[in-house]
C-alpha cells in the first residue's frame, strides 16, 4: 500500500481502497480513457487503409507501426496528449495531434490528413466508452459477481439441513433453513447477472449530427453506413444506426440500472446478515489482533456488512444520478454527458468495494446452532399455521379464529398445542402428523428448494 500518496487523497477509492482502484483504473482512469480513444483513432485509420478508402498503398509493415502508436502507448504518451490538450483545450483534438506527431516520427506524413477524417469527437468517445465498459465487465465485474454467487451457493449447500426460525415483520414466523435463505440470494443475483451479461453494448460512428454528412461528401461513392457498421462490429460491439451527435447512452443506462439492482440485492443480504448476527444466529470469526471497540473489549462487530452497506449506497447514488442524466441531451448535442460519464469508474469502484466487503463478511460467519435451536424450541406458536390449515381441510370454518384465540400474543408450549390437537375431531393419521410436528421439522420443501 502506498501510504505516502494515500495520506493526501480526498477520495477513499484513491486512498483507503487502493486495491479497488487498481482493478478499475485500467478501464476508467484519465489515462485509460485517452488510451482507448487512441485505439479507436488508430484502428479507424488502419481500417480506412484496409478497406481501400485511402487509395494509395500502405505496407503491412507501416500498418504495424501505426498500430504500435496504441500498442506502445505509455505514461510518456499520456503526458504528450495532455500537453497538447493544455494548448487546444480539446481532449480529442489533442489525441489527433498526438497521432499526427507520431506519424511524422514514423515518416508517414502522407497519412496525417486522414487521421480523424469523417469523425466527430463523439464518434471516438462513445466507441471508447463502449470498449471500456465491455472490457471492464468481462475482465473485472463479471468475475467478482460470479465469486459472490458461487460462495452463496456453497453456503446454501453447506447449511441446507440447518433449520432456523423464520421472521416476518421482525416476529417469529414459519421456520425455514439457513441454506434455503442463502439460496434465495443466489437465485436473485444469478437472475440479474444473466440480465447484465445480455445487455448489448453499442457504439455509433456517424458524424456531427448523426447523418454521415461530411464523409458522404468526401466519399460519395462509398456506402458510408455499411463502412461504419463494419468498423463498429470489428470491435465486437453492436452498431447503433440512428443517433444525434452522441450515442444515446440507453444501453449504458441499462447496465447502470442492473448494477444498481445487484447492489440492492447485496444490500438486502448485508442487512439480513447484520440482523442475524445481532440475534446471535451467526457468530463472527474472532481475529486475535483485531479490536472491535476502543472502549469495549468484548466487541466483535459486523463491520464488513456495515462497510458494504455504505459503499453500495454511495454507488447507487451515483448510478442513479447517471441513469437519470445520460438519456437526456439538448437537441443534437450538449456537453453535460461528457462530464457525467467520467464518473462511471467511481460508481463501479464503490460497487466493487461493497461486494468485496460482503464476501469478506460472509467468510467470517459460522452458524450458532445452539441459539438457533433454542429459538425454535421456544416458539411453538409458529405451528399454528400448520394446524389451522389442516382444520380447513376438514371444512372447520372458524379454524383460523380458533388458532388465533389460542396463540396470538401468548407464549405457547408444546404441551398446550398437544392438548389442543388431541381434542380435534379429525382423522387419526392427520392428528398424528400434527402431534409429531415441531418447529424443527416444520420446514416444508426447504431442503428441496
Amino acid at each position: 500500500m502506498d501510504l505516502e500518496n494515500m495520506a493526501y487523497e480526498v477520495c477513499p477509492i484513491d486512498g483507503r481502497y487502493q486495491d479497488i482502484k487498481r482493478l478499475v483504473a485500467p478501464y476508467f482512469s484519465e489515462y485509460a480513457y485517452i488510451k482507448y480513444r487512441v485505439l479507436v483513432e488508430v484502428k479507424w485509420l488502419v481500417y480506412l487503409i484496409e478497406e481501400g478508402v485511402i487509395e494509395f498503398k500502405v505496407s503491412s509493415k507501416d500498418i504495424g507501426k501505426i498500430l504500435n502508436i496504441y500498442n506502445k502507448f505509455n505514461l510518456a504518451s499520456y503526458k504528450e496528449v495532455k500537453k497538447e490538450e493544455s494548448i487546444t483545450n480539446h481532449d480529442v483534438k489533442a489525441i489527433e495531434y498526438f497521432i499526427d506527431n507520431k506519424l511524422r516520427e514514423l515518416k508517414l506524413e502522407r497519412l496525417i490528413s486522414f487521421v480523424h477524417i469523417g469523425l466527430t469527437s463523439e464518434d471516438v468517445n462513445n466507441t471508447a466508452y463502449a470498449l471500456m465498459l465491455k472490457d471492464y465487465l468481462n475482465d473485472v465485474n463479471f468475475k467478482k459477481i460470479e465469486e459472490l454467487i458461487d460462495y452463496l451457493k456453497e453456503l446454501s449447500i453447506k447449511n441446507k439441513d440447518v433449520v432456523m426460525l423464520g421472521h416476518t415483520h421482525g416476529q417469529a414466523a414459519t421456520p425455514t433453513s439457513v441454506g434455503k435463505e442463502f439460496k434465495v440470494y443466489w437465485y436473485r443475483l444469478s437472475e440479474e447477472f444473466k440480465r447484465l451479461k445480455s445487455v448489448k453494448i453499442k457504439a455509433k460512428l456517424n458524424g456531427a449530427t448523426g447523418n454521415y454528412s461530411a464523409i458522404s461528401i468526401a466519399y460519395n461513392k462509398i456506402d458510408v453506413i455499411e463502412l461504419s457498421r463494419k468498423f463498429i462490429e470489428s470491435f465486437d460491439l453492436e452498431f447503433n444506426p440512428l443517433t444525434t451527435q452522441i450515442e444515446n447512452h440507453d444501453y449504458i443506462v441499462d447496465i447502470l440500472d442492473i448494477i444498481r439492482h445487484i447492489n440492492n440485492i447485496i444490500l438486502d443480504l448485508d442487512i439480513d446478515m447484520w440482523l442475524y448476527i445481532s440475534m446471535c444466529y451467526f457468530k463472527l470469526e474472532v481475529i486475535k489482533t483485531e479490536v472491535g471497540s476502543s472502549t469495549m473489549p468484548h466487541k466483535v462487530n459486523p463491520i464488513n456488512f456495515e462497510n458494504s452497506e455504505a459503499n453500495l449506497e454511495l454507488s447507487n447514488s451515483i448510478l442513479m444520478g447517471l441513469s437519470n442524466k445520460l438519456p437526456r441531451s439538448r437537441m443534437q448535442r450538449d456537453l453535460s454527458d461528457s462530464s457525467s460519464l467520467r464518473n462511471l469508474g467511481i460508481s463501479f469502484s464503490y460497487s466493487l468495494q461493497g461486494l468485496k466487503e460482503t464476501l469478506k463478511g460472509l467468510k467470517k460467519l459460522s452458524v450458532n446452532i445452539d441459539v438457533i435451536n433454542k429459538d425454535l424450541d421456544n416458539n411453538y406458536e409458529v405451528l399454528a399455521e400448520a394446524i389451522q390449515t389442516m382444520l380447513r381441510k376438514y371444512e372447520i370454518g372458524d379454524a383460523y379464529q380458533k388458532l388465533k384465540d389460542l396463540t396470538r400474543g401468548k407464549v405457547i408450549t408444546k404441551e398446550m398445542l398437544t392438548e389442543f390437537i388431541y381434542n380435534l375431531d379429525i382423522k387419526k393419521e392427520d392428528k398424528d402428523i400434527l402431534l409429531n410436528l415441531t418447529p424443527r421439522t416444520y420446514i416444508g420443501k426447504s431442503k428441496d428448494l
